[in-house]
């Protein structure tokens, strides 16, 4: 509790901490994106999604002098970090200094941070009206938890770390930002209710949860069968998801669809008309998969 008071108010950040903070951030970031065995975890969430950096700025907003010292410190630390993230894999990723073409969205988002910054210091007032600035804050965080919350339920344990994180510092801003007791029962109390819609949504929206690929062209090496619409394909675990075959008009040729909603090992199958069976040792990951034939 100690430190999460000094972390939201206590802290002297001064412009050469600031720097190296933006410094740390971003060569940390960059470097997790490059580790495959990070892919589609939480870990690497943060060079892809806002929930970390929110965090930062909420914490450099606290942590201010005035309205213009928090968008300042706020401006220059996304300033620095964000190319940041893309200096350090260039020289390691295939395509280079080309990776900055996914920078001018985090550029634009960097200009934002300065009227939001700005705005964002009068948090400190503990009046309601400081109260209506944390809340669409509240909300953004919350889109990020129910994303990761779907994809956590769907895709166990997949951005489970990510989804806990949001719905952690949810209850935390109000709680710590604040010293007014009302606004923080009621902060918290948005961030609950926010929480609970979220939760709901991220298990039904299953349209955002599914894996859809196509696999093993008709005749292919991989494949070793040539197959048309008379067979059947199916999976061993059907709780993985649905197969089928279907027609493709770009390659002129029979593929086997698939839709995934859950990621592990399971078994493919693909059956002629006259019973023969032919199997497929399948793992599916987030957004792909790896299949070869063992029978």
């Amino acid at each position: 509790m100690k430190l999460l008071k000094k972390l939201f108010g206590g802290l002297n950040i001064t412009w050469p901490k600031l720097i190296l903070f933006a410094v740390i951030c971003g060569v940390y970031t960059g470097v997790v994106a490059m580790i495959p065995a990070l892919r589609d975890t939480s870990f690497q969430d943060i060079s892809i999604t806002f929930e970390c950096w929110v965090l930062f700025a909420i914490i450099l907003i606290v942590n201010s002098k005035s309205p213009l010292d928090s968008a300042l410190k706020v401006f220059v630390f996304f300033l620095i970090s964000q190319p940041l993230v893309y200096l350090v894999q260039a020289p390691f990723h295939e395509m280079g200094f080309e990776l900055f073409k996914y920078y001018p969205p985090w550029f634009m988002w960097t200009l934002l941070t300065f009227p939001m910054a700005f705005v964002g210091h009068y948090m400190k007032k503990d009046k309601w009206w400081s109260l209506m600035i944390l809340v669409p804050m509240l909300f953004f965080v919350g889109y990020h938890y129910m994303n990761f919350f779907g994809e956590a339920v769907h895709f166990f344990p997949q951005h489970l770390l990510s989804a806990l994180f949001c719905a952690a510092t949810m209850i935390i801003y109000p709680l710590f930002i604040f010293g007014d007791k009302r606004l923080r029962l009621i902060g918290v109390a948005i961030s609950v209710a926010i929480l609970l819609a979220a939760s709901v949504w991220g298990v039904m929206d299953q349209r955002s949860h599914t894996y859809d690929t196509s696999m093993l062209p008709s005749g292919s090496e991989t494949c070793g069968v040539e197959y048309d619409d008379s067979y059947t394909v199916s999976l061993e675990d059907e709780s993985f998801g649905k197969v089928w075959i279907a027609y493709e008009e770009g390659i002129e040729d029979y593929i086997i669809k698939a839709s995934f909603e859950k990621v592990g090992d399971t078994k493919l199958i693909l059956t002629a008309p006259d019973g023969a069976a032919y199997y497929y040792a399948l793992t599916v990951e987030r957004y792909s998969y790896h299949v070869e034939r063992i029978q």
